[in-house]
């Protein structure tokens, strides 16, 4: 948070003091710079009915098991289908597993990919900068996230930042790796805005989003006004590129502090009681929820991690044995808590009429293994897994692809990351076999050469 008060000596997570936040211009951090509108319509980028869309994407970070939720094998011997029974669906071409049961009741509004894979390593930060961004880190060279990218071609629509990850960004997954939530080679003017804090929480705020409440309007526009003066006198630094992206990103962040919208959309004490326990009160429903409310508010992207860290919590990443997650406790903790909210949000979606606008994808970093191991749980597995797309234009009730008998490798319609990033950016409305500025000014391609959406999905 800035420290438009002057005093005090108050930290960032990073370490930094407010005061050297606001000295540094890293308030890109907010993801609000300059948008690029213009820019991307004059070379095509954007289509005319884009302004509307939006994307909700949620990373199930741990790495569900294909063979336990969307891709059940219940012909293939023990050792490979696992314990679950898959279940009937609204839709008759889809079978899931018996733990998502709300799933089931939605299936007719997303579709599967089943065959989705990628050849970075089995390692959890590989497969999160691959399938956020499409592109594995090579060479020194950070791809940026899908959000990052629109928020760079299409900026703000409101007081609210355009990229928001919700409840916070990724930990750390054992292979010192970007984890792929940044703006990369975009810059860090398009950085998401992240929450750092939990809205299942009773008297849940959001600790960088509001001024110091010893700091009345009249104080920060005063300190505003002051900041300008100061600025005016410097006539070469003022002409700088680093004094441009402090200036827009300082206006950025003053606009959002001090906005009533902003303030509103996060207050998830507006909806009322029924509505928040149909999400579910714990982390990952009330993100959820939150990122429903984003959206309404104008939010163009929001990513939700599931998880925060496969090193200190029970995740998705199901080795069986201490201290991960064994499968009894995906059953039992995990799956619930997905199922429940997951179905919530696309229910209210459709139910506002904001599903059509608004794309809802579900990834991860890989797949699990197809023989359960000797804990009981099941390793890492790029080789083949499962992806959800709702809304957006998606039809629903389909599936895309396949996998061989036992889930391990892709059987039909193989489907790679920037395929998965491509269908992502066709939903927002974006021409996907246009570039954008890359490193050094160099023309890069929005996804990779030759590769394109996922057709069958919409």
């Amino acid at each position: 948070m800035l420290d438009f008060e002057g005093k005090g000596k108050s930290h960032t997570c990073s370490g930094a003091t407010r005061r050297d936040f606001l000295q540094a211009g890293t308030l890109g951090a907010v993801g609000l710079s300059m948008p690029h509108i213009a820019w991307a319509k004059e070379n095509g980028l954007l289509q005319e009915e884009s302004e509307d869309k939006s994307c909700i994407m949620i990373f199930n970070l741990g790495a569900p098991s294909q063979l336990d939720t969307f891709d059940m094998k219940p012909d293939a011997p023990a050792e490979i289908r696992g314990p679950f029974k898959p279940i009937k669906t609204v839709s008759p071409e889809i079978q899931i597993s018996e733990i998502l049961p709300k799933h089931a009741e939605v299936a007719d509004k997303f579709s599967l990919v089943r065959s989705c894979y990628h050849t970075s390593a089995a390692v959890h930060d590989a497969g999160w900068q691959m399938m956020q961004t499409g592109r594995q880190f090579t060479g020194g060279i950070e791809s940026p996230h899908a959000g990052a990218v629109v928020s760079y071609l299409k900026g703000r629509k409101t007081d609210l930042p355009p990229f928001v990850v919700l409840p916070e960004l990724m930990g750390r997954g054992g292979g010192n790796l970007p984890n792929g939530q940044a703006g990369g080679f975009l810059g860090k003017a398009h950085d998401p805005f992240a929450l750092m804090a939990d809205p299942s929480k009773q008297n849940f705020k959001v600790p960088d989003l509001l001024p110091p409440p010893e700091i009345g309007t009249v104080r920060l526009e005063r300190r505003r006004r002051m900041r300008d003066l100061v600025d005016n006198t410097v006539k070469h630094f003022e002409e700088s590129d680093d004094a441009r992206l402090l200036d827009s990103n300082f206006q950025a962040a003053y606009r959002l502090m001090t906005s009533t919208q902003a303030r509103a959309a996060f207050d998830l004490s507006q909806e009322k009681p029924a509505v928040r326990e149909r999400y579910g009160m714990n982390r990952f429903g009330q993100c959820c929820l939150l990122a429903r409310r984003l959206v309404e508010a104008g939010v163009r992207f929001v990513t939700i991690n599931t998880f925060l860290t496969v090193f200190d919590e029970i995740t998705w990443d199901i080795h069986g044995s201490k201290p991960f997650t064994s499968i009894e406790g995906m059953k039992n903790i995990v799956a619930p808590m997905y199922d429940q909210a997951y179905s919530a949000l696309i229910s209210d979606l459709a139910d506002r009429g904001m599903l059509d606008s608004t794309m809802v994808t579900c990834l991860a970093e890989f797949g699990r293994t197809p023989k359960v191991n000797p804990a009981g749980g099941r390793d890492h597995w790029p080789q083949c897994f499962t992806c959800s797309f709702a809304g957006g234009g998606v039809q629903g009730g389909r599936v895309v692809g396949a996998s061989d008998p036992i889930g391990g490798v892709p059987a039909d319609r193989p489907t790679e990351p920037s395929e998965v990033a491509a269908t992502i950016f066709k939903a927002m409305g974006f021409d996907i076999h246009t570039h954008l500025p890359g490193p050094a000014g160099r023309p890069f391609p929005l996804v990779d050469f030759g590769k394109r959406e996922i057709e069958e999905l919409f």
